[in-house]
């Protein structure tokens, strides 16, 4: 069975970090990039980070960058979020994603078509 499955997520004080992880199962998790979105309340879904196939090549949404680090761990089929400095704003459901095809690129528009995990809360507390 193909799944994503997010973890990690939580209530956190603004300032504080988690650490998301998505483990991946039933696809050759090496041969895809991965992408971390996130929908808050009455607001569209947003892309947050992507990450390549091989590692090398990641990408941030402005409001994330330089608090923000994606990471990838292709032995064990899970791709991190590491989120420090938190937000208010950074309060959403968290989802990982991959594309529909390996080795397609994915980028930060969550309309790029692709398979979804079934999202972990975030909740920073101002």
């Amino acid at each position: 069975e193909v799944q994503l499955v997010e973890s990690g997520g939580g209530l956190v004080q603004a300032g504080g970090s988690l650490r998301l992880s998505c483990a991946a199962s039933g696809f050759t998790f090496e041969d895809y990039a991965i992408g971390w979105f996130r929908q808050a309340p009455g607001k569209e879904r947003e892309g947050v980070s992507c990450i390549r196939s091989s590692g090398g090549t990641t990408y941030y949404a402005d409001s994330v960058k330089g608090r923000f680090t994606i990471s990838r761990d292709n032995a064990k089929n899970t791709v991190y979020l590491q989120m420090n400095s938190l937000k208010f704003e950074d309060t959403a459901v968290y989802y990982c994603k991959y594309p529909k095809w390996p080795g397609a690129s994915l980028g930060l528009d969550w309309h790029t078509p692709g398979y979804w995990g079934q999202g972990t809360q975030v909740t920073v507390s101002s």
